[in-house]
């Protein structure tokens, strides 16, 4: 299993504004081709300003199929676009990451 661990930091004041713009133009195309998220969150403490995005695929040639599908989608595109005409996001982290070897993932469903 791979899981992608995505963190986005909104400027001060615009998470709510995101969430609501990625809900309204992003979620279903997302979903579609990446299935559901495993975790998607907001933080309570901490750097308020962000959330994380919790992906799960059977390895880097899966998620790089989904991901190619995604990025070809219209709907896609257009959310990204809205996405970067409002400016509300400063950064996005990225972390691939891999079980321990003791604490395995659970399965993805299919």
């Amino acid at each position: 299993m791979l899981i992608d661990h995505r963190t986005y930091t909104c400027r001060p004041g615009t998470l709510k504004k995101q969430l609501e713009l990625y809900h309204a133009y992003g979620w279903a195309a997302q979903t579609r081709h990446l299935g559901m998220p495993v975790a998607f969150l907001t933080t309570e403490t901490g750097d308020v300003n962000t959330y994380v995005h919790i992906w799960m695929y059977e390895d880097a040639a899966d998620r790089a199929k989904r991901r190619a599908g995604m990025q070809a989608d219209l709907e896609w595109i257009s959310y990204l676009d809205r996405s970067a005409e409002a400016g509300y996001l400063l950064k996005q982290e990225n972390k691939l990451m891999l079980s321990a070897a003791f604490a395995p993932a659970p399965r993805r469903a299919k």
